[in-house]
């Protein structure tokens, strides 16, 4: 038996590819909705995918078991509670399904939401009656348990799903110690707040580290899992009402979003409502960008920051670097943003007729904006991190508007004095700041570095704050 995880890092998300040498058949579950990594694998070890296997209905992403289906011919296995569009097959609690050596049974563990299950992998060649490992979807993370509050589970409230999740975690506490814990998620991932950066563990390892494993009476438990977890980013319903849906395959939507625009499309297009999406780095943006465009570079969350900032009903124009216009229209894809339209042929070299068109944004150091805020013309200091961050740490004369709220916040900002924004590390500053001078706003500066900078320039923080475990300063959910 081969069990085969490949992990997508900007989306923090975990998939499986398990083939069996005997038939050379293979399953893949919670695949991304591009597939081209299974079938190549599967080909090359000769495999025909035969299976596709949803966990449950996952908010932060487009499963990609409509693009296996469509190119694979696997058919399509969800939970018993599930509701789909499409023809499937339905596996209530205990169901297996088997090809040569490899079994693979059903355990139904809601609580994350109605839906989910989990997959027992038995290897047979090994025992029959001891899985090898389980797959736990988003119910058994390694450090944390799924979060039972998403509005995705429309409908159930989130009492009734952290009871559901209680009783499911005490069926996988059930399990040998030894089986091997293979999530769906890691950390960075929204769907839960104290995500492991290990991609894998035992169900031993787990009842001995894991909060949500240790044996506490039901209202305790639910206190646990609901409280301090992070904003959840909009799409997540939109996704996971997508994931339930016939919809076209990921091919076919890039083949009408891939389309070289030229600048004056691109200006009616914006004029019309279309959003304008800048891939490059915050220095490349900064130092020139085109009026009314957004910056959300590629080299970041991307697709999470995307799909919280951007609407999947307006077309979207991504503005790239001539290299990278097609990983953003595909990673738009991930998230089932398929209204991209195209974008803007030969980049900003567009515009290099068109200064008129052009915006910039200041940068400035960490010490520079001490400087500044000792003058009696101190500039307005905007952090944009999340609320959780701002409370370990932030500058005296902070002001912290998370940047998930900035738009609908934006009348807190003065207009008359300078801005300065920062996060943690200088992507979300650099999104604020372009969010701000697509409204108009113009004395705006970037902090270089964020708050990472100012403390290691050893400027004073409240609390006064050192580096002491390396650079990291803020909580593993940050987006």
């Amino acid at each position: 038996m081969l069990l085969k995880q490949y992990y997508l890092g900007c989306l923090a998300h975990a998939s499986y590819l398990i083939a069996d040498e005997k038939t050379k058949t293979a399953a893949v579950v919670d695949p991304q909705r591009d597939i081209e990594q299974y079938l190549a694998d599967a080909k090359a070890g000769g495999y025909s995918i035969k299976y596709v296997f949803l966990t449950h209905f996952h908010a932060d992403f487009l499963a990609g078991h409509i693009e296996l289906r469509n190119q694979a011919g696997a058919r399509i296995c969800l939970g018993e509670r599930a509701q789909a569009e499409f023809d499937h097959t339905s596996l209530k609690d205990g169901d297996v399904i088997e090809f040569g050596d490899v079994k693979i049974q059903t355990m139904e563990t809601p609580g994350h939401t109605p839906e989910g299950i989990s997959l027992l992998v038995f290897d047979k060649s090994q025992s029959e009656t001891i899985p090898h490992a389980v797959l736990t979807g988003d119910t058994l993370f390694i450090g944390d348990v799924g979060r039972p509050d998403l509005l995705a589970s429309i409908g159930v409230t989130a009492n009734e799903l952290a009871e559901m999740l209680y009783h499911s975690l005490g069926k996988l506490r059930q399990l040998p110690d030894s089986t091997l814990v293979y999530p769906a998620h890691g950390a960075g991932s929204l769907c839960g707040k104290f995500l492991s950066k290990e991609t894998v563990s035992t169900i031993g390892d787990q009842k001995k580290f894991n909060y949500a494993l240790q044996p506490m009476p039901f209202e305790q438990f639910r206190d646990l899992v609901t409280s301090e977890q992070p904003e959840a980013p909009g799409y997540f319903v939109y996704d996971a009402i997508r994931n339930r849906q016939e919809r076209p395959d990921l091919a076919n939507s890039m083949q009408s979003s891939l389309k070289a625009l030229s600048l004056d499309e691109v200006l009616r297009l914006r004029d019309k409502g279309a959003q304008l999406v800048d891939v490059r780095e915050a220095a490349d943006f900064e130092g020139a960008s085109l009026a009314g465009s957004i910056n959300i570079g590629l080299k970041g969350k991307y697709a999470t920051w995307a799909g919280s900032l951007l609407s999947h009903d307006a077309p979207i124009v991504v503005i790239g670097d001539g290299d990278n216009e097609q990983e953003a229209v595909m990673r738009l894809g991930r998230i089932g943003f398929d209204n991209a339209v195209g974008y803007l042929k030969d980049g900003m070299e567009a515009l290099s007729s068109r200064p008129d068109l052009i915006r910039t944004v200041a940068r400035i150091t960490a010490a520079a904006l001490a400087e500044q805020s000792e003058s009696t013309a101190a500039p307005f200091v905007l952090d944009v991190r999340s609320e959780k961050e701002f409370g370990i740490v932030h500058l005296a004369n902070g002001y912290n508007i998370p940047l998930t709220h900035l738009r609908e916040r934006i009348s807190e900002i003065p207009t008359d004095r300078p801005v300065v924004v920062h996060c943690e590390g200088g992507y979300r500053s650099a999104i604020a700041c372009s969010i701000l001078t697509q409204v108009g706003r113009s004395n705006v500066s970037d902090m270089v570095g964020g708050i990472k900078a100012w403390i290691a320039t050893k400027l004073p923080t409240v609390p006064e704050h050192t580096l002491t475990c390396g650079t990291k300063i803020c909580e593993p959910v940050t987006i």
